[in-house]
């Protein structure tokens, strides 16, 4: 059962979406929050397995809500909820450490499958959205433009050459199918390498792999 904690300040949404959880056998809603301030406090007190957070609310954003789960270390993740497709709050939100991101008008199976890909550990953004997202986004890193190093990140360090190379392709938007065709490798072993990457860099998911990818430099806008 995926207990889900659904974070909007207007109430006939935060109803909508009940109704929605509510009609799927393996779907629970842990509570409900009126804003960011009262999400976090929830998350902490009911621990949900997923968070609906709206960005656009009074006193505490979502973003910064986000950001304090996040920080937190428990195993709650985000799933952010934007009103326009790829606007700069979605951005801010997976820096901040969300797990997703879904516009609000998404068909009710597109957020039931979102949810659950996010539950499951997943990220809800697709190969050829996290392509998009970089491609607009990319000038934003490093978040204050500081000017690059004289040598590569120490941070990569815990990376092998092979594993660099997956995490640029997979922060250029390869998929898993694209990689191990051009890197002449089977898929299972590119799914292997990306696990590794992931617990090395300390990156919840895919898409705070790419960022990290662009914050160590690892890539570079074009």
């Amino acid at each position: 059962m995926t207990r889900v904690l659904i974070a909007d300040d207007h109430a006939l949404q935060r109803f909508g979406f009940r109704m929605l959880l509510e009609s799927q056998d393996d779907m629970a809603v842990a509570g409900e929050a009126g804003g960011g301030a009262e999400a976090v406090r929830l998350v902490a007190e009911l621990r949900p397995d997923v968070v609906l957070m709206d960005v656009r609310m009074p006193g505490l954003d979502g973003i910064e809500a986000t950001r304090r789960i996040a920080a937190s270390g428990g195993r709650t993740r985000v799933l952010i909820l934007t009103t326009f497709d790829l606007d700069e709050y979605a951005f801010a939100g997976l820096r901040a450490g969300a797990s997703g991101f879904l516009v609000k008008d998404a068909l009710p199976d597109e957020l039931l499958a979102g949810i659950r890909a996010v539950a499951s550990g997943e990220a809800v953004v697709a190969p050829a959205l996290t392509r998009r997202l970089i491609e607009r986004y990319a000038h934003l890193l490093p978040a204050r433009g500081e000017p690059a190093p004289a040598g590569p990140d120490p941070r990569l360090a815990v990376l092998t050459d092979r594993e660099r190379e997956v995490l640029r392709a997979v922060a250029l938007g390869w998929t898993n199918g694209e990689i191990a065709e051009r890197m002449h490798l089977a898929e299972s072993t590119v799914k292997t390498h990306i696990g590794r990457i992931l617990g090395k860099t300390g990156a919840r998911d895919r898409v705070q792999a790419v960022i990290f990818a662009y914050d160590t430099r690892l890539v570079r806008p074009d």
